[in-house]
C-alpha cells in the first residue's frame, strides 16, 4: 500500500497535536516514526489507521481518499504499546481469528508457523491471562502478522518487554517484515531501534515532521539540530564554532580542518559530536580537544559502532578528556538558524587530581553511533 498524508493537521481542544505535514510512505518498506514522548507518533498513527479523523488534510491509500473512512472499513492491522488480546480465546484462536474471518484455508498450519517464529507455540492452548506480559505481546504481534494487512502499524510494541526479549523480538520482526507484503509503520523513542530496523525514518518533535528519508541518510545527514538531537542517544554534544577558510575554529584555539569550499560562507556553526564516536585508539592526523568528563556510565556498544568506550565505576570521576576529529569525517549541514557540522570523535585518559591534562592523540569513528499521554 502507498499511504499519502496531505497537509494533515490534528487538534484536540485548544491544543495542536500535529502541525501541517505532508508524508508519503515508501510502499512495502518499514517506516520508523522516531521521536520523544508526546512528539506526535501515536496521534499520527491513529490518523493513518482511521481511528481518528484529522482536523484538516487528506489521507490517501493507493490514491483513494480514505480520510472519512472508519477503521473497520480499512484493511489495517495495529499493535499497541499495551497488548490487546481476546481474553476468552486460547492463544491459537487469538492468532487464528483474522484468518477465520477472511475464510483462509490451512489456518492451523499458519497459526503454528507464526507461533513458532515468535516462540509461543508451546502456549497455543492457554488463555492470555495465563501468560506473562511479554508472551501476551507476542500473541498480539502474531495476530497482526496473521492478518497480513497491506498496512501494519506498531505503536512502541516492545517498550514493556525486558531488554533481552526486546532484542530478540526486534531481530525477528525485521526478518518478518522483510518477508511480508505490508507497508509497516513502527513508532519508537529509541534511535538505536530505528537503526536496527533500517528502512526509512520520519523524525517527529512536538507535533512537527522534521525529516523523512532513508534511515542511514537521516542519521548521518540530519537537516537540523533538532533532528540530530532526536536521533542521538546519548544526547549529542554541541559546541559553538566559527567557520573560516582554514576550517572550523572551536574554543581553546583548536581548528578543525575543512576544505575551503565546504567552509566558505558558513560563519557561525554548531559542531555536533555523538557520544558513540568517542574512541581511545589513536590514529594519525587526529586533532585533540581538551575537556573534562564530569559524569561517566558503563554502556554497551551499539550495533553501528566498533569503537572502544571508556568506562567508570563511579558516577563522577576526574578524567582528562580530549577528542580528535579527522577532517574526512566532517559533514556540514546548513540549517535555517545557523549551519551545523556533525563529526565523530574523542578519547579520555584518567589523571590524578591536581595535575594538568596531557592530550592524547585519539581517533575518530567514521560510523558514528546513535544511541505518551501518547501523542
Amino acid at each position: 500500500m502507498e499511504l499519502t498524508l496531505e497537509r494533515i493537521e490534528q487538534q484536540v481542544g485548544a491544543e495542536t497535536w500535529l502541525y501541517p505535514l505532508d508524508l508519503t510512505l515508501v510502499p512495502l518498506a518499514v517506516t520508523v516514526l522516531l521521536g520523544a514522548t508526546q512528539a506526535g507518533k501515536t496521534t499520527l498513527m491513529r490518523v493513518m489507521a482511521g481511528l481518528d479523523a484529522p482536523a484538516r488534510g487528506r489521507v490517501l491509500a493507493d490514491g483513494n481518499d480514505v480520510t472519512g473512512k472508519p477503521v473497520r472499513e480499512r484493511d489495517v492491522a495495529m499493535v499497541y504499546q499495551q497488548f490487546i488480546n481476546y481474553p476468552s480465546m486460547t492463544v491459537a484462536n487469538n492468532i487464528a481469528s483474522p484468518l477465520k474471518l477472511r475464510g483462509d484455508r490451512n489456518v492451523a498450519a499458519r497459526v503454528q508457523e507464526l507461533a513458532a517464529k515468535l516462540h509461543i507455540d508451546m502456549f497455543l492452548e492457554r488463555l492470555p491471562a495465563e501468560l506473562s506480559g511479554g508472551q501476551q505481546q507476542r500473541v498480539a504481534l502474531a495476530r497482526a502478522l496473521a492478518k497480513d494487512a497491506p498496512l501494519m502499524l506498531l505503536d512502541e510494541p516492545l517498550v514493556n518487554l525486558d531488554y533481552k526479549l526486546r532484542e530478540e523480538l526486534r531481530n525477528e520482526l525485521s526478518q518478518l517484515f522483510a518477508a511480508g507484503r505490508s507497508t509497516v509503520v513502527y513508532a519508537t523513542t529509541e534511535p538505536t531501534e530505528a537503526l536496527l530496523l533500517g528502512g526509512y525514518t520520519a523524525v517527529l518533535d512536538a507535533g512537527e515532521l522534521l525529516q523523512y528519508g532513508p534511515t542511514a541518510e537521516v542519521f548521518h545527514r540530519p537537516k537540523s539540530i533538532r533532528v540530530a538531537r532526536a536521533f542521538s542517544d546519548p544526547p549529542m554534544n554541541l559546541v559553538a564554532g566559527t567557520a573560516s577558510e582554514h576550517g572550523i575554529a572551536l574554543p581553546g584555539g583548536v581548528t578543525l580542518p575543512l576544505p575551503p569550499s565546504a567552509a566558505a560562507g558558513l560563519g557561525a556553526v554548531t559542531v555536533g559530536i555523538r557520544a558513540g564516536a568517542l574512541r581511545v585508539v589513536a590514529r594519525p592526523g587526529d586533532i585533540a580537544l581538551n575537556g573534562t568528563v564530569e559524569l561517566a556510565e558503563i554502556s554497551a556498544p551499539t550495533p553501528s559502532s566498533t569503537s572502544t568506550r571508556p568506562s567508570a565505576s563511579s558516577s563522577r570521576s576526574s578524567l582528562a578528556c580530549m577528542s580528535s576529529i579527522s577532517a574526512a569525517a566532517w559533514r556540514c549541514i546548513s540549517t535555517r538558524a545557523r549551519p551545523m557540522c556533525s563529526a565523530p570523535a574523542a578519547s579520555c585518559s584518567r589523571r590524578p587530581p591536581g595535575t594538568e591534562a596531557k592530550p592524547w592523540p585519539a581517533s575518530t569513528s567514521t560510523s558514528p553511533t546513535p544511541t505518551g499521554r501518547a501523542r
